[in-house]
């Protein structure tokens, strides 16, 4: 495990421990909820730094702006290739202009008729 991966295993520990506190602690489920919501979001994050080069993160950042749930759905399509072991390197800028090309919905065309 190189040392980022560590750090990642060692937060997850520490929330899990927290979990496991607050439903001990009784009615406090949203907030268990809510902390483990958190904690993979601070996982998923780590995970994109990692592999993602300055260019291409402020390019999905960009994209995440105009279009959140196609940006969410880039992120988890990364963070999916990082966690499988099959993202080789970093993900560049150009690299990362393909991967929103291809995951791009198909541009629907309407027929618009006069009568």
């Amino acid at each position: 495990m190189s040392g980022s991966e560590e750090d990642i295993e060692e937060l997850r520990k520490q929330k899990l421990e927290q979990l496991k506190e607050q439903q001990q602690g009784g009615g406090q489920n949203e907030e268990a909820r809510q902390a483990q919501q958190e904690q993979a979001e601070a996982q998923k994050s780590a995970v994109l730094r990692q592999n993602l080069t300055d260019g291409a993160r402020q390019r999905l950042n960009s994209v995440k702006m105009s279009k959140p749930d196609f940006g969410e759905q880039v992120e988890q399509q990364v963070f999916a290739l990082a966690r499988s072991g099959r993202l080789g390197d970093q993900i560049d800028e150009e690299q990362m202009k393909q991967l929103l090309q291809e995951l791009k919905p198909d541009q629907k065309s309407f027929d618009i008729k006069h009568r």
